[in-house]
């Protein structure tokens, strides 16, 4: 945790701050408040991903500028279609294959906007891609993971194009697609395996490995199971957990919602924190790998938000209890650091 606030959180803000200072000056006035927005509000998510780099050595700068310019563009997708005018399904996949071809090098720009009416950004997504590109493009050991990378985000992809369009079209959609990976995954709910495929993490332990030249094909899908389904699936369980107040105002998709009940909803995050700890202790570097599943529960059950939602002082015990003693340290640790954290970028 020393390392982690003394050299990567620092190592973060540096590349946020160069992201914010391209995103002050996009052309178009919608387009640089949401991205603007999608930084200031969701630098954790960049500052949990960038953990990661820890694993690549010397290596870490890169990945954490990889981390940085990743989470940023699915962030700032992320508002462009939570807070869009747009409900057309085209305009959301035409978006989100920018996210697809940052993890392929070779890969042409294309128009990301062209199914939507604002669309002049002065190059803030493309930069970004190409900032992904870069990093991956110099490490031939990334053909490794390729498959796998490639993978998790056309999941993550499918996602952000159902969940986003007209809400009377979302559950069904959401449901018609889980049929197609239910066989697979019988022990989960539509909304879990939703859930699952909306975090980034396998993606940034896979380009972690590889530019630490820790990587092979085995290794390769190895971490993939290990972090899909229940690992990512925690992950963003806990994001829409802390979220729920917020969603219920904004009229946004929670999957936390179609829980029966609380109890229900707790006994399930449970199970994924338990399963998530089994599959993880498979993975080389156990330990790390722990340490990021009581991380997680830690820090966000450590969010400010949770204090306004009603059974929280509950949920938040029991869960930590669960989780072990090193997430009630990071529990603790994290309602530390919101108090002395920097100011923003």
């Amino acid at each position: 945790m020393y390392k982690v606030y003394k050299e990567v959180f620092p190592s973060v803000h540096r590349e946020l701050k160069y992201w914010v200072d391209r995103a002050e000056a996009i052309p178009n006035e919608e387009l640089r408040t949401q991205a603007l927005a999608s930084i200031e509000a969701k630098t954790f998510h960049c500052e949990g991903g960038a953990i990661y780099s820890v694993l690549a050595g010397h290596h870490a700068p890169d990945v954490v500028r990889f981390i940085v310019a990743y989470q940023t563009i699915s962030d700032y997708l992320d508002n462009l279609c939570d807070r869009s005018t747009s409900m057309d399904p085209e305009d959301f996949r035409m978006l989100h294959e920018s996210m697809l071809d940052a993890l392929n090098p070779e890969n042409e720009l294309k128009d990301y906007y062209q199914f939507r009416e604002d669309q002049e950004d002065g190059g803030y997504l493309g930069d970004l891609v190409k900032t992904c590109q870069n990093v991956l493009g110099k490490y031939p050991q990334y053909e490794n993971v390729r498959y796998h990378t490639g993978k998790l985000c056309a999941l993550y992809v499918d996602l952000q194009v159902h969940k986003h369009v007209m809400e009377e079209e979302r559950i069904p959609r959401l449901m018609n697609w889980f049929e197609n990976h239910q066989e697979e995954w019988p022990d989960l709910e539509w909304y879990e395996f939703s859930a699952c495929t909306g975090s980034t993490l396998g993606i940034f332990c896979l380009v972690s490995y590889t530019l630490g030249d820790r990587i092979d094909g085995r290794l390769a899908q190895q971490i993939e199971k290990s972090y899909f389904p229940f690992m990512q699936g925690l992950h963003i369980l806990l994001d829409y957990y802390i979220d729920q107040e917020e969603d219920e105002v904004e009229g946004d998709l929670n999957f936390c919602s179609y829980y029966n009940h609380d109890g229900q909803m707790k006994e399930r995050f449970k199970y994924f924190v338990t399963q998530t700890n089994e599959e993880v202790s498979k993975l080389p570097d156990s330990n790390f790998h722990q340490m990021i599943r009581k991380g997680l529960v830690g820090m966000y059950l450590a969010d400010r938000k949770v204090d306004r939602l009603k059974g929280a002082e509950t949920f938040v015990k029991d869960l930590l209890k669960v989780s072990g003693r090193k997430a009630t340290f990071f529990y603790y640790n994290t309602k530390m650091y919101h108090k002395i954290k920097p100011g923003r970028l």
